[in-house]
């Protein structure tokens, strides 16, 4: 996170302008180690964020992937994209190799770190090993089936 080294000590935040902060550790001297941070980087960390939200919440199967459900990239999401066709009804998808942004903050949104995942409804499923174990027993189907796709 953008402010993590800053909270281990206390310090002053002085606004110097839209998009930048300046970061006085508290002592006796305030022109020692100061600290600029620019807020560029941490304002398009959220936009992508907020773009994943929409994302997830716009798609009522959504499966961010490698590739796509047709040409996968990897053994994984073609086994996730096989199962969740399998289950018959439409889903989205997002192919994270052409979407770098998406790939790095993905994990960030999820709390899930690897490729790929499921979001049904908003919440996210799973990756491909636990996608296979709820085909297999049948509880995917049941939440999939539940799932109301408006055309």
């Amino acid at each position: 996170m953008l402010w993590k080294k800053a909270w281990k000590r206390p310090f002053i935040i002085i606004c110097r302008s839209v998009n930048s902060l300046l970061i006085l550790p508290f002592s006796s001297g305030y022109n020692q180690g100061l600290v600029e941070f620019t807020l560029e980087g941490y304002n398009e960390h959220m936009t992508i964020l907020k773009e994943l939200d929409e994302q997830v919440k716009a798609n009522p199967i959504l499966l961010y992937m490698k590739g796509s459900p047709d040409a996968p990239q990897c053994g994984f999401s073609s086994k996730a994209s096989q199962i969740l066709i399998a289950c018959g009804k439409p889903f989205s998808f997002v192919d994270i190799l052409s979407n770098p942004e998406i790939r790095a903050n993905l994990p960030e949104y999820s709390n899930w770190p690897t490729f790929p995942q499921l979001f049904v409804e908003g919440e996210l499923v799973g990756g491909s090993d636990i996608l296979s174990e709820l085909h297999e027993n049948g509880e995917l189907q049941n939440i999939i089936d539940k799932v109301v796709i408006e055309e």
